[in-house]
């Protein structure tokens, strides 16, 4: 039975090239940096949450919610094969009893935060905009697109930031978690307008505070699907 099933919805995604030096303390153990087209890039995720179930089981009061993070993009060979997968550097959910299952099973860095969104949906477009508030400031990642979906093309910057299926903790200089998430091949939305009001300092670290003043290398909105998050394996 898969740790975790849910459906991932309405994923804003912007991306942003930076230094991979600035990524290295954060890199598990047995991973190493995945790069798009020579570029090391992070990504500010906001979606939502729905029809969340843990070990086939669904809480009260946090079946649907939403989700923030920045992460950024890792493989691991595994054998002859590849695992691409992701790496959080902070994940943002509005309930404590997540954060606290999720730092518990996984030690992933989740952080509990208000948080709030808005889907406005009407004939020709639509507006998915998702808020968190930190240290009494909020935050907003916000986009404006048409309501067709579109195919992610093969060999995209959008399949690469989309098709990574695995998800890596650093535990400690030589542990490192790995665990599976699966969905199908998502569609994506033509982005028209977007808007980004993050004080990342404040949020992530003096050490991102450089994307206040940085225009993202792309900003994508994925409609998403139904997942699973299958149980861990420790790598030492």
């Amino acid at each position: 039975m898969p740790f975790l099933k849910a459906e991932w919805r309405k994923l804003t995604i912007a991306n942003y090239e930076i230094d991979p030096e600035i990524l290295k303390k954060y890199l598990p153990a047995h991973t190493e940096l995945d790069f798009w087209d020579g570029k090391c890039l992070v990504s500010l995720v906001g979606f939502m949450f729905l029809n969340t179930a843990v070990l086939g089981a669904k809480i009260p009061f946090h079946i649907n919610f939403e989700e923030v993070n920045l992460r950024f993009y890792v493989r691991r060979l595994d054998g002859k094969e590849w695992k691409r997968g992701v790496v959080f550097i902070k994940e943002i959910v509005p309930k404590y009893a997540i954060t606290f299952v999720a730092n518990t099973f996984y030690k992933e860095p989740y952080f509990t935060m208000p948080m709030k969104h808005n889907w406005q949906i009407e004939n020709d477009r639509q507006i998915i905009d998702y808020q968190w508030k930190c240290r009494g400031k909020w935050q907003k990642i916000s986009v404006e697109t048409g309501i067709e979906k579109l195919p992610i093309l093969e060999k995209s910057e959008a399949e690469f930031i989309t098709e990574h299926y695995w998800g890596y903790t650093k535990i400690n200089e030589k542990t490192t978690n790995e665990y599976e998430v699966t969905h199908p091949r998502w569609e994506q939305f033509e982005v028209k307008n977007f808007e980004i009001e993050v004080d990342f300092g404040l949020v992530y670290g003096e050490e991102f505070r450089f994307l206040n003043d940085l225009k993202p290398a792309s900003v994508m909105l994925a409609e998403g699907s139904k997942i699973t998050i299958e149980s861990k394996t420790v790598l030492k």
